[in-house]
């Protein structure tokens, strides 16, 4: 396990709300600092100014990209986290990884652009990648089913927040084979999802008191899903995803429902989720079934299941801003450079919040 020095982190699309989660998570790490925040909209404006919640914890101007670049080719070693949206992503580090021929940095992006191959980011996301050559150096970060790839890898595509709450879900059984069928999968997200910018999804007013579903059956995490768990065992997964905006801010709340190929007790179920995740520090396994405040605010996924014969449900929670975004990314990052994979996220949830 290396005790470096304190690891230089430049963050790219660093206005936004997984953006601010990250400096504030960044502030309490106790071996990366913060070396630049990169934000067009708002270069020289101060830090605080836009994360207001980080005043007095995180200090200084955003930069403007040329700044940001800059400022990389002065560090040597680094990382970089990119929280641009998809498309503006990777022409960003279109640039900054030509640039690192030597591949000295290591990025984590937030984006879904480097999650799929070119291919079928294209049917996916309905346009052309814009920097398929960076594709394959890229390793998909769930930690929990790729720690090894990840401790390799300069390059890291962190998992989108649906496709985390729900992969880690099906692991278990879908690795065991466990399932008969199609799977069923409604799950709520909170506003935070849809970014800082307001939007009919996002504005408070038409968000509260009211519940919707959207893109259903064509989200575009659902060929992540597929793609994890096909790493873990070949097969189609016939899966109906649909994703519902709720009146909250934070977190994901996840239902998976499929019938069983045996009976199985709940406590049986249980039991295996619990074993398969053992060594996972971030992912445990609750009798019954969890809570959003179970996990909000800290980097937590909790599973709960239920069984009748041979149906069964997994639940799962997850904080959509951390986990299913800033404190995996953060999490990948601390995997990528060799420490302590709990470092700067080992936080209790707020609970009510």
């Amino acid at each position: 396990m290396r005790s470096p020095d304190r690891v230089p982190v430049v963050v790219l699309g660093a206005a936004g709300l997984s953006a601010g989660e990250l400096l504030r998570l960044l502030a309490g790490h106790p071996h990366l600092s913060l070396a630049g925040a990169v934000s067009s909209s708002h270069a020289g404006q101060h830090i605080a100014h836009v994360h207001r919640h980080l005043s007095g914890f995180v200090r200084g101007d955003f930069l403007s990209p040329e700044q940001g670049l800059e400022r990389l080719e002065g560090l040597g070693d680094a990382v970089v986290f990119s929280c641009h949206g998809s498309r503006d992503s990777a022409a960003a580090l279109r640039e900054i990884c030509t640039r690192d021929r030597e591949k000295r940095l290591r990025v984590v992006d937030l984006s879904g652009d480097f999650r799929l191959p070119a291919a079928l980011y294209q049917s996916t996301y309905g346009a052309q990648h814009p920097a398929p050559e960076l594709v394959p150096e890229f390793v998909y970060g769930l930690p929990e089913l790729a720690r090894d790839d990840i401790a390799r890898a300069r390059r890291i595509a962190n998992p989108g927040c649906f496709a985390t709450a729900i992969t880690l879900a099906l692991a278990p059984v879908w690795r065991e084979d466990l399932i008969q069928g199609d799977v069923c999968v409604s799950a709520i997200t909170g506003s935070s999802g849809s970014g800082a910018k307001p939007s009919e999804g996002t504005h408070h007013p038409l968000r509260h008191g009211n519940l919707w579903a959207y893109r259903p059956l064509v989200h575009q995490h659902q060929p992540e899903i597929e793609r994890a768990l096909g790493k873990l065992r070949e097969g189609p997964l016939a899966m109906a995803f649909v994703p519902h905006s709720g009146p909250f801010v934070r977190g994901i709340h996840a239902t998976v429902q499929f019938r069983l190929r045996t009976p199985m007790s709940e406590n049986a179920l249980t039991a295996k989720l619990a074993a398969f995740y053992a060594e996972a520090p971030f992912t445990r396994v609750a009798a019954g079934c969890p809570r959003l405040s179970d996990v909000v605010g800290s980097n937590l996924c909790v599973l709960g299941c239920a069984t009748h014969g041979e149906r069964a449900v997994i639940f799962s929670v997850i904080d959509n801003l951390v986990k299913g975004a800033a404190g995996q990314a953060l999490q990948n990052a601390n995997l990528a450079l060799d420490l302590d994979e709990t470092a700067g996220l080992d936080h209790a949830p707020m609970g009510v919040n």
